[in-house]
């Protein structure tokens, strides 16, 4: 296996090539990442970071990315979406993600002829590839180049080195988009998407950290780190939970006793339905 160093100088050399870059960036910890090391590498005046707005992106999650760029000393661009208005996506079928990503990776490489860039880039790590993805084929359909893959960096890589970059999203949990939570074939509403995100900001104003809130409709499965089931099962805490989470529309609220695990959803799509998304 390759040492760390080795893969970092493999990455800054992949990007020196690359010329003018689009970043997609989410202000998540791969985006936040590539960001600081393609302005380190390329210049800020040759970096563009440009983060879809959304329903399917969280206030709080966007605001800390707007904070990220400035730190980093990026330009920041934000791109209007509108994939709710696709009904690929909208209907939430085990594709959605191309087509979220579809629409995203479309409007950027407009973005780059627009404005001279020669390559729209995005944080895809080596870890993705073992993950259900279907957003990975997005990316090769509109030739979005991945320099986290092609330097074939870990997530775990990518958080050591973000410790040594003294980075503030190193320990950052994973966040996908808001329409992750929703069970595939369950429609993408601006509603359900809302009741997710205010349910979500409810848990963290608790003390949490990793956790999701599935939406099953009537229910809301919520899952937490293992050793914070009975923290969120306890008297006060359960019933306070309960009373936010119905006030939001939610029939019943539930706990996952399996505990958080990042893609609990794709485990209700048999291999045929993955094998066709992919």
């Amino acid at each position: 296996m390759p040492k760390l160093e080795d893969k970092y100088t493999k990455l800054k050399k992949s990007l020196a090539e690359l010329g003018r870059v689009v970043v997609a960036y989410s202000g998540g910890v791969d985006s936040t990442f590539l960001l600081k090391t393609a302005v380190d590498v390329l210049g800020a005046e040759n970096v563009l970071a440009c983060i879809g707005i959304s329903p399917s992106l969280g206030k709080s999650q966007y605001k800390q990315a707007v904070k990220n760029a400035k730190d980093i000393g990026a330009t920041l661009r934000t791109i209007k979406l509108n994939e709710m208005a696709d009904p690929k996506f909208a209907s939430n079928k085990a594709d959605r993600c191309f087509h979220c990503k579809s629409h995203l990776y479309g409007l950027l490489t407009n973005v780059a002829k627009e404005k001279n860039f020669d390559y729209v880039i995005c944080g895809s790590n080596l870890d993705d590839q073992d993950d259900f993805r279907p957003g990975n084929r997005a990316a090769e359909v509109f030739g979005v180049r991945c320099p986290l893959i092609e330097a074939k960096l870990t997530k775990n890589d990518i958080r050591e080195l973000s410790r040594q970059m003294n980075l503030s999203t190193a320990e950052m949990p994973a966040s996908p988009c808001l329409a992750s939570r929703i069970s595939y074939g369950l429609e993408i509403t601006e509603k359900r998407l809302k009741q997710i995100e205010q349910a979500e900001d409810f848990l963290r104003s608790l003390g949490l950290v990793e956790f999701r809130v599935r939406h099953h409709d009537t229910i809301a499965r919520i899952e937490v780190n293992a050793k914070d089931i009975a923290k969120v099962t306890a008297g006060p805490i359960r019933s306070k939970v309960v009373e936010k989470l119905k006030a939001l529309g939610f029939k019943f609220v539930t706990i996952d006793l399996q505990g958080f695990r990042s893609g609990s959803l794709n485990e209700q799509l048999s291999d045929e339905e993955k094998r066709k998304s992919l």
